[in-house]
């Protein structure tokens, strides 16, 4: 098992986390984007990119568009087209029906900091879902120890079921976010 380096340091990404909500496509060179995965299902199309600590999902039909993005930081990302912006510190709920159109959209984000040896286990557990499921997965070291970000969808009939996981461990964050894009 990896050891985990003791460290204090003054800032803290919990605090910083936010899932923004847009209204309009992002586009790709916004983002070091790691991995990316497209889905033409019936009248929808959805795209997924993974970065390191941070993902993006777009969800387009009938000429709308909702795109998440979990980031722990807004510098450089647009200000246009941002339907709603929240804090992912603690647990938190969302739902908007896009108006005029048949597109709605939900998450559930919960966040956790766990002592070495939980986040240790937890990284392992979710290592394991990963290879399992075969989602989108980064990992990365930071100067505590091992990081990890999963991205993982499945495609419905009338939408997409979105899993992610953002893995620090220089605080031992756990992010967990569940996301419906949903053709109604």
């Amino acid at each position: 098992m990896t050891q985990i380096k003791p460290a204090h340091l003054p800032g803290t990404c919990l605090q910083s986390y936010q899932t923004v909500l847009y209204s309009r496509p992002l586009h790709p060179e916004l983002f070091g984007v790691i991995d990316r995965r497209s889905v033409t299902f019936g009248p929808y199309q959805f795209e997924s990119w993974l970065m390191e600590g941070r993902h993006m999902c777009r969800f387009e039909i009938s000429g709308a568009c909702a795109c998440e993005c979990v980031s722990e930081s807004t510098s450089g990302l647009p200000d246009t087209g941002i339907v709603e912006s929240i804090l992912c510190a603690g647990e938190r709920e969302f739902e908007h029906r896009f108006a005029r159109s048949e597109l709605n959209y939900m998450t559930s984000v919960q966040t956790e900091q766990l002592t070495s040896n939980l986040y240790l286990s937890t990284f392992d557990e979710l290592d394991e879902f990963a290879r399992e499921d075969s989602s989108m997965v980064h990992r990365w070291d930071d100067e505590i120890g091992p990081c990890m970000s999963i991205l993982a969808h499945q495609r419905y009939a009338k939408e997409v079921h979105v899993q992610s996981y953002h893995l620090i461990a220089r605080e031992g964050l756990v992010l967990r976010t569940q996301s419906l894009f949903e053709h109604l």
